[in-house]
């Protein structure tokens, strides 16, 4: 019994450790590696592959500007970190409102951008990347519409949201506010934020739809040109559109929608370097029972993660994605068999070399946040079943990167010996080395 005993505290002090390492090695190599890059389909680190389990905490800049709430963001960023969660996704905008970023074209909050410094300082900390989205396609903190308004402002006669893509005034104010992020000085780290590794990409915007044009030229002739416009000012950083998604008209893989974007062209555009993906089949098929969204996302995972590999050619990320509380019959069951879908596709994806190269669950609270709650929101420190799958997917991709990690060292090993014997064999025969 004794021997039993001590052989199980034995095992269970192992995996502690295993853990431990492999949450201290993550945080290493965030903190200490350089810019994250793409080679075919694959993200780079250190130069090997990098999967990015990671998180929506849109919140972050919000709280952190009030500094008697910036406990909140170390403590999201700390259990982050405990579970293997290396990439965060939020917002570097907030237009106008109650708490402003941005109060006017070229005006800022000095105040709030000091939120996103600390942020920015606090994500290095932890060793998480962020993905920095730039402006809403939606009224909330803003967006698309607060822009149209202040051209509206200035005499501009604009009749629809969707002006804000194709209105050289309203074009020229985001243009604006993006050379205002990359170019921001952090005040806690002394880093241009365009010179910052710990930033793994600038997103163009949240969820872009055109619904006044259905055909797709207008918002692919504004990624194209802001494209090119982000990677005027910094080449350092990786560079994604923020889209959904969605096909074009002519395809049948889309729920229903109709929104002016494609998957396939829009990610095809210069200066986009990967391809994301958002997925709610509890609010695209709201008449289709729990079974039948599943089986809609297993499809939508499947057929996106081929197109990014054998189309595309360019890393995947699926960067929202959840299960509201909120739903008729919810579970936690339920929400676990979605995460744990999404997660092993990615896995089995990752660990055969292919396009898929993570997933970033919606959303992320620490705790005492109720008021942020929106029915997806998850606070880690609560135990739950999912937060345990959350923890497991960031050591199943970590292992992947090792065995990858792995290979390189063998094949620069082989490397090296073909050399040695290649130089054993001219010396043999007589061959004199170049440069002696």
């Amino acid at each position: 019994m004794k021997k039993t005993l001590a052989s199980s505290i034995f095992v269970v002090a192992l995996l502690i450790l295993n853990h431990n390492t492999f949450l201290e090695t993550e945080a290493a190599e965030s903190r200490n590696g350089g810019f994250i890059t793409t080679r075919g389909v694959h993200f780079m680190l250190n130069g090997s592959p990098y999967y990015a389990n990671g998180f929506n905490a849109y919140w972050l800049m919000i709280l952190a500007s009030d500094p008697s709430q910036r406990s909140k963001v170390s403590t999201a960023f700390q259990q982050a970190s405990s579970h293997g969660l290396s990439v965060a996704r939020t917002w570097a905008f907030s237009d106008a409102g109650v708490t402003p970023l941005q109060y006017s074209p070229g005006s800022y909050n000095e105040q709030m951008f000091k939120g996103l410094d600390f942020v920015v300082a606090e994500a290095r900390r932890f060793g998480i990347k962020l993905v920095l989205s730039l402006v809403n396609n939606y009224e909330n903190l803003g967006g698309k519409k607060q822009y149209v308004n202040w051209a509206r402002n200035q005499g501009q006669y604009l009749t629809s949201d969707d002006d804000f893509f194709r209105n050289p005034v309203t074009k020229g104010f985001y243009k604006n506010h993006v050379k205002t992020v990359l170019n921001r000085y952090n005040t806690i780290t002394g880093v241009m934020y365009k010179n910052d590794p710990t930033i793994m990409a600038w997103e163009l915007m949240n969820e872009p739809r055109c619904t006044s044009d259905t055909s797709g030229r207008t918002i692919q002739a504004w990624i194209t040109e802001m494209a090119a416009h982000v990677k005027s000012i910094d080449r350092n950083h990786l560079l994604e559109a923020g889209l959904e998604g969605f096909y074009g008209k002519t395809s049948n893989q889309n729920p229903g929608f109709d929104i002016g974007t494609d998957f396939i062209s829009n990610n095809q555009i210069p200066g986009i370097d990967f391809a994301t993906l958002h997925s709610y089949p509890d609010q695209w098929l709201t008449s289709s029972d729990d079974q039948n969204q599943l089986n809609f996302l297993s499809n939508w995972l499947r057929t996106h993660i081929r197109d990014a590999q054998y189309v595309l050619k360019k890393p995947l990320l699926l960067t929202e994605f959840g299960k509201s509380v909120k739903d008729p019959n919810f579970s936690t069951y339920q929400r676990d068999q979605l995460f744990n879908l999404v997660y092993n596709n990615i896995y089995l994806s990752a660990k055969h070399g292919g396009a898929a190269a993570g997933g970033l669950f919606w959303q992320l609270l620490a705790e005492g946040m109720e008021s942020f709650g929106d029915g997806y929101d998850i606070v880690l420190s609560q135990g739950s079943s999912t937060a345990n799958i959350i923890g497991q997917q960031g050591r199943r991709l970590y292992q992947v990167r090792k065995i990858f990690a792995r290979m390189r060292n063998v094949q620069r090993w082989n490397r090296a010996r073909a050399a040695r014997r290649a130089q054993w064999l001219n010396w043999k025969r007589g061959v004199k080395p170049i440069g002696n």
